[in-house]
């Protein structure tokens, strides 16, 4: 085929440190409408046997959630971080290196969705990885109504870009 070796290449990556922006807010696309099925598989695989996530009788006579269960918020907290990876950090994180403020405000229950967003809050060159950089975020999800149900401050390890100088 003629102008074959002349089409474009794109290779989807998170950003590089220069391309994060202080006070930027990053909403990450599609959303995720969770199911009884994950609550479950989720809770279980990780050993968590709290009744309010996996015994609908017992969740059924419990006040003050309607008598539901609720989603896991340990999946709900995996599930924000992973919403925000194919645009910002997919092959450019090296590495997590914490997270503080984790909050809970408001449940999920089976046939909400999950919407996150991620606000980078600060930034600065490594000191001691040359080629690399902090990057703080503040990762918030929201139901489909746009309640805040989960909020976590992080910092990470960045990729500097390859194309700058030093």
């Amino acid at each position: 085929m003629s102008g074959e070796g002349e089409r474009r290449h794109v290779v989807q990556r998170g950003l590089w440190f220069e391309e994060f922006e202080i006070g930027t807010v990053y909403e990450h696309r599609p959303g995720r409408t969770l199911t009884e099925a994950d609550n479950v598989l989720f809770t279980t695989l990780t050993m968590n046997t709290q009744a309010l996530h996996l015994d609908a009788a017992w969740s059924a006579q419990q006040p003050g959630f309607g008598g539901q269960r609720l989603i896991n918020s340990m999946m709900t907290f995996s599930m924000i971080v992973g919403l925000s990876v194919s645009q910002l950090t997919q092959g450019t994180l090296v590495a997590n290196l914490g997270f503080s403020e984790v909050a809970f405000p408001k449940p999920l229950f089976a046939g909400d969705t999950l919407y996150a967003e991620t606000e980078c809050t600060g930034k600065r060159v490594s000191s001691s990885r040359p080629g690399e950089g902090i990057v703080n975020l503040t990762h918030i999800g929201r139901n489909q109504d746009g309640v805040i149900v989960a909020r976590a401050a992080r910092s990470t390890l960045v990729r500097r870009s390859p194309d700058l100088p030093g």
